[in-house]
């Protein structure tokens, strides 16, 4: 599959800085390009869900808000947060230095955490089958194309779209 270009995520996203889009557009390509993927979240440093993979969840309030369960994004978001947090204590009580990535392999599944800037982590929950290289290899990519331009600004605009959205 091809992925949209940010242009032409604009229509769904109006009112959000290029960066933004360009954030959401990053998010798409990830879910499009890397098979095996069942849900995405970028969380900030203090739990909050900044972006997700969940339909209609990364757009501002334009239209009715969606009713029902927050849904798999909302749910990854939460378990992100606890493992970077648990992960973060881990490594400063073995002296370890920053925490990369954690993974957990599960028998119906794995979870990926990743770093991405000051606190901000991408988390990815994926079937059984994936290829856990080819997820860490463009969760890798996401992370670096992603921690430069996520500024305080940025993650404030994220929040909001997110808040919005519900």
């Amino acid at each position: 599959m091809t992925a949209s270009s940010p242009t032409s995520a604009t229509s769904r996203q109006n009112g959000l800085s290029s960066e933004a889009r360009n954030l959401h557009w990053l998010l798409t390509n990830l879910v499009e390009e890397v098979p095996g993927l069942n849900s995405v979240a970028v969380v900030s440093s203090d739990g909050l869900m900044l972006l997700s993979s969940d339909p209609g969840r990364n757009e501002p309030a334009t239209r009715e808000a969606p009713q029902g369960p927050k849904g798999s994004s909302a749910d990854l978001a939460t378990i992100v947060s606890g493992v970077g947090s648990l992960t973060i204590g881990a490594s400063k009580l073995m002296e370890a230095g920053n925490v990369k990535q954690t993974m957990v392999a599960m028998e119906e599944g794995s979870l990926f955490v990743m770093s991405i800037s000051d606190g901000s982590l991408l988390g990815v929950h994926a079937t059984p089958d994936c290829d856990m290289s080819i997820v860490a290899y463009h969760m890798a990519l996401f992370v670096g194309r992603a921690g430069h331009v996520l500024t305080p600004e940025l993650r404030s605009e994220l929040r909001q779209s997110m808040e919005s959205a519900k």
